[in-house]
């Protein structure tokens, strides 16, 4: 009988981060994409930006302009499920 330790099954890794080369180049539909995104961003930041402005002691004003936020955020957010 040999003395030598039996060896295990391998210890597993995560997997590797891919390097800039392993990544596609943007397609041509991807700055389409990216302008309708920066363009629903730039409504999300005017709702917030309104809800801010909102005066506190104004409820009406205050909750009209939280439902304005709530209105753009769902509809920025509608296809990540998809």
């Amino acid at each position: 009988m040999s003395s030598h330790p039996v060896p295990g099954p391998p210890t597993p890794r995560p997997p590797g981060v891919p390097s800039p080369a392993d990544v596609a180049p943007p397609g041509e539909g991807d700055a389409a994409v990216d302008a309708a995104l920066a363009e629903l961003d730039a409504a999300v930041d005017a709702a917030l930006a309104e809800l801010d402005a909102a005066d506190p002691a104004d409820l009406d004003a205050v909750l009209s302009s939280a439902e304005s936020v709530l209105a753009t955020l769902q509809h920025r957010l509608r296809d990540i499920g998809d």
